[in-house]
């Protein structure tokens, strides 16, 4: 059997198992109070298998934030691939305020962590400026399409779903609730400043 691998199982699956077992295990202990072999006994794995694929607790983080984060994508645009970025980012806005997903665990533990560990501050930064990077090519496609005002920066603009994002895995429901017609009227009324200016003399 090859480093790394269970019997009966691919490399992938192991990958899949660790991350699970990673999401679940910081989100219960933190990352601080977490050790490399609650991870792996989590996962039914040794310490070595765990180490054939991930190089450090750092990188676990921050590959486990990495796939949870892409389902997350993926099962948006499943639901309606041909919406607009315009209705793409109501999306994701009307739902950050329920989110439940171990990636709002994770980034926090992540962000934290970034602080005092310079392990994690590098793939934290890497992670977040990817988030980054993604939301602003998202702001200049819907721009390209008319749909959002060209005159705003991208980079300004990701950097304000950013701060939401996070935000909203800081202020969970418990701490503080908002009603979900309330919420989604602002980020309708958001929505529509961020339109492109109607000519002048032309009825918006």
């Amino acid at each position: 059997m090859s480093m790394g691998r269970i019997a009966g199982v691919t490399a992938a699956e192991t990958r899949e198992r660790l991350l699970r077992a990673a999401a679940e295990v910081f989100a219960e202990r933190g990352y601080d109070g977490t050790r490399v072999a609650d991870i792996a006994a989590a996962a039914g794995v040794s310490n070595g298998a765990l180490y054939a694929h991930y190089g450090s607790k750092a990188e676990l983080l921050v590959a486990a934030l990495r796939v949870h984060g892409r389902r997350l994508l993926a099962g948006l645009f499943a639901d309606d691939p041909d919406r607009s970025i315009t209705d793409l980012l109501l999306a994701i806005g009307r739902w950050l305020p329920r989110r439940r997903d171990p990636s709002r665990f994770l980034i926090v533990e992540a962000l934290v962590a970034a602080r005092r560990d310079t392990d994690v501050a590098g793939p934290t930064r890497a992670y977040v400026g990817e988030r980054a990077d993604w939301l602003a090519e998202l702001v200049r496609l819907g721009q390209a399409e008319g749909e959002l005002d060209p005159a705003l920066s991208p980079d300004a603009l990701a950097h304000f779903c950013l701060l939401l994002a996070m935000g909203s895995a800081l202020i969970t429901p418990d701490l503080h609730a908002v009603d979900d017609a309330e919420w989604t009227a602002l980020l309708t009324r958001l929505a529509t400043a961020l339109a492109p200016a109607a000519p002048k003399g032309t009825p918006r």
